[in-house]
């Protein structure tokens, strides 16, 4: 975790170099904490007064997954994200506020789902998506208010309600980065000078955008940074005075799940315009905050259900599929706001244990709410065991509350814009690995290609093939993950000399010549960490990767038009086929009441890795595809089972009856498991 002796590496960009750096066949070789400062030729800088942020997105697009990551992207076609325009009735073009002022339905539904949708038509640079796309853009940016207001007009208690605009805001900055449309910018200007004219006494007051001001301001930023006109930065501020306070010692204004997902950042967001490093470290201390109250459990996430309670922190809480979006969103502009790889290593953290278990391996369902501890995951009533006593909160439904059901699309795509990203000394930066073909610019606008090749996170492997048509030099950072002790890289099979660079970066410059190849080994292994908050239970990692009990998984089919199974916002638009959109009740077909047995360093005893073949499909993340399987050793807890909700129960003491027997267990990759224990009870051997 990052604290204030980062601050004035977070505040200045300037990088330490670890030890001496190694000379070695025309390289220089070192390990840094932060990419080293500069100003990029390439790519859109931070305008002064603005701080210069070490690391910058590329445009949507030159980034191309491969293997897995692709994979998902394109099931996300064929799926709920891709199909959700012909099947959610909030997307219905008739009456639809976007497109009508007169419309009735679409506020944050149509931003939500366009944000996700767009960026992925554009990564597949697939024309159908990308006609559907323009539909909505071109009516928003057709459809301006003459005093610059942006899409629909809606009150709360006779206040402009502006979250929907916010999130259309986002959208937009993604359809400019891929048309290049000069009417982005100028309806952005209009918009944010209509901001400036309200009254503060008027202006974000309300639930949704009092709290997440700074997406707001996030796109303010964006906006500068493109035009260089001064005249919206005092826009900053106004919305830094009229956000809530996400600088508060010790505690947070609000603690709603995706509140603080998005929240938290906004104080980071606001130090790139005032270099006031108290902020940017506000951000660091809410992320830990709510980490320390309600986090103590594995994947990165938090138990807030919906809204975190006091004294309800068990892993059987859990985080909404859109708080675990934002999350990762969050994560990856504080890569590059801050250049820290810690984001990284979270946003991995989020993205490979959690996310990946809160859709359907055919990205047509998903769970509204996702548990480390989830030995059931069904329709009922589980009230007050978690919060928000609705029906279908824990099933897996395409109609799983109509903010996650649109909002869920942007996950996989923007952390595919963020697999590499460009370095204001010219350079790139290997940020979240995932097989890639990266198409950038370094050095004096020199075009080159970066391809990733790996099954990373089932691969400790990663080979990076640099393509150009002349020698450039550049430098190329590889980010080192946390948990990566004695990584070591070679370059054209020449092994380079290098000082411990777990939780930072190996930077390399040379002169790169077409078909080099940089391989980097990321060795993993088994580790343990204990959750003192929880009953000292303990998860167990395999490199990036948290481990859950393998729970032979029934999926109950059932219709979405029965109201038993679903959330009562349900609406479908006329003519769908219901029946190609099922929900699912998820329930468990083996035991799952265990705890681990550990030694004295707290790893699991008799513990063992079977690695099996890569799936044909390249789909790893389900029970039966996934390339890791691992044993160890428990013994049962008769008494742990379900609670009066029906609910998983809370963890059992150290106390609880224990079977004497042992059992053999299987534990797979937590985020592979729909039914899961990632945080187990202990059983310490003798």
């Amino acid at each position: 975790m990052a604290n204030s002796l980062n601050k004035k590496f977070l505040a200045t960009g300037t990088a330490i170099l670890i030890g001496a750096a190694a000379l070695t066949a025309q390289t220089n070789v070192s390990v840094v904490e932060r990419p080293l400062a500069g100003t990029s030729s390439n790519y859109t800088n931070f305008r002064a007064p603005l701080q210069q942020a070490p690391l910058l997105k590329l445009p949507v697009g030159q980034v191309q997954p491969k293997g897995w990551l692709r994979k998902y992207l394109e099931l996300q076609k064929e799926g709920l994200n891709g199909k959700l325009g012909t099947v959610s009735a909030w997307l219905d073009k008739n009456n639809n506020q976007w497109l009508d002022d007169h419309g009735d339905h679409g506020w944050e539904e149509v931003p939500y789902w366009l944000r996700g949708y767009c960026s992925l038509a554009y990564i597949l640079d697939d024309d159908a998506m990308k006609k559907e796309a323009q539909v909505w853009f071109d009516a928003v940016l057709s459809n301006l208010k003459e005093d610059g207001f942006l899409g629909p007009r809606n009150y709360e208690n006779g206040n402009p309600e502006v979250w929907a605009q916010m999130i259309m805001l986002w959208a937009l900055q993604t359809y400019y980065e891929s048309t290049g449309d000069q009417k982005v910018l100028d309806a952005m200007t209009d918009y944010f000078n209509w901001e400036m004219t309200v009254p503060d006494t008027q202006f974000l007051k309300g639930l949704w955008q009092e709290k997440r001001g700074g997406d707001n301001m996030w796109s303010v930023i964006w906006l500068y940074n493109r035009t260089g006109n001064e005249t919206i930065l005092p826009l900053i501020d106004k919305l830094h005075k009229n956000t809530s306070d996400w600088t508060q010692n010790g505690t947070l204004p609000n603690w709603h799940g995706v509140n603080v997902a998005q929240g938290f950042r906004e104080p980071a967001t606001y130090y790139m315009y005032t270099g006031d490093e108290a902020m940017l470290q506000a951000t660091y201390d809410n992320h830990r905050i709510m980490r320390e109250r309600y986090g103590q459990v594995p994947g990165g996430m938090y138990g807030a259900d919906e809204n975190a309670r006091a004294g309800y922190f068990d892993p059987r809480q859990g985080a909404e599929t859109c708080a675990i979006v934002e999350q990762m969103a969050s994560d990856e502009i504080l890569m590059g706001i801050t250049g820290d790889p810690f984001w990284a290593d979270h946003c991995e953290n989020v993205a490979l244990n959690t996310f990946t278990a809160a859709m359907t391996k055919d990205m047509k369902a998903l769970r509204y709410i996702t548990s480390p501890n989830m030995a059931i995951s069904d329709e009922k009533l589980h009230g007050p065991s978690i919060d928000n006593n609705l029906r279908g909160m824990l099933s897996m439904s395409p109609f799983s509350s109509r903010c996650c059901q649109h909002n869920h699309g942007m996950g996989w795509p923007y952390y595919a814009e963020h697999l590499v990203m460009a370095t204001t000394d010219n350079g790139l930066a290997t940020m979240l690995y995932a097989a890639s073909e990266t198409t950038a610019k370094v050095a004096d606008g020199k075009s080159v290609t970066l391809t990733e090749t790996t099954n990373y996170p089932f691969d400790e492997t990663v080979k990076l093939t640099v393509g150009t048509d002349g020698a450039v030099t550049f430098p190329l950072y590889l980010r080192v993950p946390a948990w990566a002790t004695g990584s070591t890289v070679n370059i054209n099979g020449q092994p380079q000399a290098i000082t411990e660079a777990a939780g930072k970066y190996i930077r390399l410059e040379r002169q790169w010549s077409d078909g080099d190849v940089v391989e980097l080994t990321l060795p993993m292994t088994v580790s343990s960490q204990v959750w003192q908050q929880n009953k000292a239970s303990v998860s167990v990692n395999y490199g990036p990767l948290t481990l859950s009990l393998k729970i032979d998984e029934n999926f109950e089919q059932h219709d979405s038009r029965d109201k038993d199974f679903v959330q009562d916002d349900s609406h479908w638009q006329e003519g769908v086929d219901a029946s190609l959109w099922p929900c699912y009740v998820l329930k468990p077909e083996s035991a799952w009441n265990y705890a681990l047995k550990v030694d004295k360093d707290n790893l699991p005893l008799q513990f063992s890795v079977t690695k099996k073949a890569w799936p044909a499909d390249d789909f790893p993340f389900t029970l039966e595809s996934v390339p890791f399987e691992f044993t160890a050793t428990g013994v049962q807890i008769p008494s742990w089972g379900y609670d009066e909700t029906g609910m998983t129960d809370l963890l059992p003491t150290k106390y609880t009856p224990r079977s004497t027997e042992e059992t053999k267990l299987t534990l797979v990759p937590m985020g592979a498991a729909r039914l899961r224990i990632s945080a187990f009870p202990r059983e310490k051997a003798e």
